[in-house]
């Protein structure tokens, strides 16, 4: 019988251990076992679509999606080209990254444009190879999100492994605190890289750091496997039943057919496509130096397909409705 149990005990061990290095291999740090297996279940919720659908004035029939923007204020690219298409109604809403050079361009957009949508990027990794950041506050106040260099850190387990949650809290504050400061007609957050969606701990500060500031937080289909009925969905926490993001790996040459086959395939419901714009320029290649996921070509693509005429076409011929987080922020607040 002893022999029983120390093989039962040692096999649900290794099944432990598995899981975790799997998720933790994959950069997908997620370390609260519990959580590891609602991944693994796929214990996903949906938003109440048809109630957000009547609210806006649509139906439950229709689709509905926001086109975001990713990592505005990283280069004058990146601003310029999200800027032209936030104008041109072919991307519906952005974020900003306010620990990068160019907030400064974004906030003077935002004065220019103040009807259109705009949110912060909260970042808390540092991610290309020699274009680095550290965060808003002062380095002895955030030690514990910081390498020996006083940058983020790298990727997404190195943040979650050393970072405190008081500083993790007041640094995502101090961010939102600036973009308003700077007069950014904030209307959501979000994570830059996700970072901020597989912690249990940080994942419910970072939906009550939106909550306390009256903003909408972005949720990806997948982090809604933390709400159960201990945790229940809060309003202001918007649930996508269909998101997307170009996969790591993604040739240049493919990129438009990636993007043709969502449209086509879209079903009723609340979507958000992110794209991350920008130039194939000599800046764009510094920055992104050494990587072609999120790199110079791969921006340059995602600008130049969703302003293409065909883009737009088959928006249009697939009667998909462009909304974005004002929109739900007015009939959620």
């Amino acid at each position: 019988m002893k022999r029983i149990l120390s093989f039962f005990m040692i096999s649900v061990l290794l099944l432990c251990l598995a899981i975790i290095s799997y998720f933790h291999y994959n950069q997908l740090p997620i370390y609260d076992l519990g959580l590891a297996l609602k991944f693994i279940k796929n214990s996903t919720q949906k938003e109440d679509f048809k109630s957000i659908a009547e609210k806006l004035g649509y139906s439950e029939n229709d689709k509905l999606l926001i086109i975001h923007a990713d990592d505005l204020g990283l280069e004058e690219s990146v601003n310029l080209t999200s800027f032209e298409s936030l104008k041109k109604n072919t991307v519906t809403s952005a974020s900003v990254i306010m620990t990068t050079e160019k907030i400064d361009e974004v906030a003077d957009f935002s004065e220019l444009n103040p009807s259109l949508d705009l949110g912060v990027h909260l970042t808390v990794t540092s991610e290309w190879e020699t274009h680095k950041w550290g965060g808003i506050l002062h380095n002895k106040d955030i030690t514990s999100m910081l390498n020996d260099n006083n940058h983020f850190y790298w990727n997404k387990r190195k943040f979650i492994k050393f970072s405190d949650l008081n500083e993790i809290r007041n640094e995502l504050q101090a961010q939102i605190d600036l973009a308003v400061m700077m007069g950014i007609n904030v209307s959501h957050i979000d994570s830059h890289e996700g970072a901020l969606f597989f912690d249990p701990d940080i994942f419910k500060m970072y939906l009550n750091i939106a909550k306390k500031n009256d903003l909408l937080a972005f949720v990806p289909i997948q982090a809604s496997v933390h709400f159960d009925k201990y945790f229940p969905k809060p309003d202001h926490a918007i649930i996508f039943d269909q998101f997307f993001m170009a996969e790591a790996g993604i040739k240049a040459d493919e990129m438009e057919k990636y993007y043709l086959d969502i449209i086509d395939n879209l079903k009723p419901g609340l979507s958000q496509i992110i794209v991350h714009f920008g130039l194939n320029n000599d800046k764009m290649k510094d920055i992104t130096k050494g990587k072609i996921n999120y790199g110079s070509l791969w921006r340059e693509m995602d600008y130049r397909i969703f302003n293409s005429k065909k883009f737009i076409k088959s928006l249009e011929e697939n009667n998909v409705k462009l909304i974005n987080y004002s929109d739900l922020k007015k009939i959620i607040f």
